[in-house]
């Protein structure tokens, strides 16, 4: 470094440096006294003996830093050897140094270093009066000219790459804070018991990709909307009682979710059982008892695009069933009726209903569900979700996971009288007249509902009283 920055005490340095460790050595003052490379090397050879002789490795640096201050530019293979030499210590020195000095020491030593090595190559570029040092610290300086350019280049480009990220991000910040505020000043308006669904700016509003979208929906958009609450659960199970009564036991499995809870939010719930068992229907009575907004999904006509909602860009494009529902209903708490679930397609083209259903299942993502047609994230935690299916063997692993699943059972023999009330009431209300305008079965009726069901399907026996009511009618008298 000392060649580098042009120092003239390099020479007097080295024998002040050789004669504190070999005090009075010939060779030493030959060299302080005379000129040339011979008398150098006569030195630099001494020094490797006595290094060897006295076992002192600085004797061996010091000798390498004679044969570097003294050694010409290479013209010829005359001093090929101790160049050689040099440049070896010069990388082993350098390699050593590397790890512990500072950037702008490791560019100095890295210019000097290869620039010696590169001397015997350039001897037509280098000066004949100067020493191969200096030779060697002007072409490291000329090798790294380039790389230097080429790094500045890069540090501004890179500067200038980060100043315009910079800059976006502060934009992006800013349009965030400004959707934050708009929706603080819509949370802060909203009652208890409310919930705000979909938060979209004013810009977004006035988009017109959204205007087909946003036609029927913005009455639910930046409006907090009302939770369901939980009814009196006694008269909720007193009245699917009256309907079910062969399902007690699922009947209390699904109300206790509610127990302690002021807003109606069911945990996703599967029923499984046979055909007929009336399986659907009591998704349906469950949700309307309990002061629900009911949409109907048949998962067999149902893929994953159509139920996740399909993307802005798309001239069919249409927000999530889930936000669709709670449009229709105006309510933040509706009930999703996934009907046959494991019936959904297998084929992935547009993806599947089973793999879209997890995100909206899972607590953590339904909170924040990315609607793909308002571009937003919407609020569908209070969505509850019942599905029913036959057989649970073709459902993937990940959605029995997510649904607290109950086997639903169906009547026996045993259960018709239980039954007949709540058919024939229903029947009624399907007719347009009250339940009391309707009389029980009497004897004969009774038993030839019995003789011909023995069990099973409700919608079976539902047609056979159907039947029942008919003949009836036809042969009542008429005034």
């Amino acid at each position: 470094m000392l060649i580098t920055d042009s120092a003239d005490h390099i020479k007097q340095r080295l024998i002040a440096e050789i004669d504190e460790l070999c005090p009075q050595l010939p060779q030493n003052g030959a060299w302080a006294n005379a000129s040339g490379v011979d008398p150098g090397l006569a030195l630099a050879a001494e020094l490797d003996h006595r290094a060897v002789v006295q076992n002192e490795p600085n004797l061996r640096s010091l000798a390498d830093c004679v044969r570097l201050v003294c050694l010409p530019t290479p013209s010829d293979r005359t001093y090929f050897a101790d160049h050689r030499r040099v440049g070896k210590a010069l990388i082993q020195a350098f390699q050593a140094a590397s790890r512990h000095v500072d950037d702008e020491l490791c560019c100095g030593l890295e210019h000097f270093v290869f620039g010696w090595a590169a001397l015997p190559s350039c001897t037509d570029m280098l000066s004949k009066t100067a020493s191969a040092a200096r030779n060697a610290a002007f072409l490291g300086s000329r090798m790294a000219a380039h790389r230097v350019a080429a790094a500045e280049r890069t540090a501004w480009r890179k500067a200038k790459e980060q100043e315009e990220r910079r800059r976006q991000e502060e934009a992006e910040e800013e349009a965030v804070e400004g959707e934050e505020q708009a929706a603080s000043v819509v949370a802060k308006a909203v009652p208890e018991r409310q919930l705000v669904v979909a938060r979209l700016s004013n810009d977004a509003m006035k988009n017109i990709k959204l205007k087909d979208i946003l036609g029927p929906l913005k009455s639910v958009i930046n409006t907090p909307l009302p939770l369901a609450e939980v009814p009196p659960l006694d008269e909720v199970r007193s009245t699917l009682l009256f309907e079910f009564p062969y399902a007690r036991e699922v009947i209390d499995f699904a109300l206790a979710d509610l127990v302690g809870r002021v807003t109606v939010r069911l945990r996703p719930l599967l029923l499984v059982g046979d055909v007929g068992g009336g399986k659907s229907r009591f998704a349906r009575r469950l949700g309307e008892v309990l002061g629900l907004t009911v949409w109907r999904t048949d998962a067999s006509r149902n893929d994953g695009a159509v139920f996740g909602g399909t993307d802005r860009r798309w001239y069919s494009a249409e927000p999530c069933h889930p936000f669709l529902a709670i449009a229709q209903g105006k309510t933040a708490s509706p009930l999703i009726l996934l009907d046959e679930i494991e019936k959904a397609g297998t084929r992935s083209d547009y993806g599947r209903l089973w793999d879209c259903l997890l995100g909206f299942l899972e607590p953590e993502t339904n909170a924040r569900y990315p609607d793909p047609a308002l571009q937003t994230n919407l609020d569908l935690s209070q969505v509850s979700y019942i599905a029913t299916a036959n057989s649970l063997d073709p459902l993937p692993s990940p959605i029995r996971d997510r649904f607290r699943v109950v086997s639903f059972p169906k009547p026996t023999a045993g259960d018709l009288d239980t039954l007949l009330p709540a058919v024939i009431a229903d029947l009624a209300r399907e007719r347009g007249l009250d339940a009391s305008w309707v009389p029980p079965l009497d004897g004969a009726e009774h038993a030839a509902v019995t003789r011909n069901w023995r069990g099973g399907s409700v919608r079976r026996l539902r047609r056979i009283v159907e039947a029942m009511l008919r003949e009836r009618d036809l042969h009542a008298t008429r005034n």
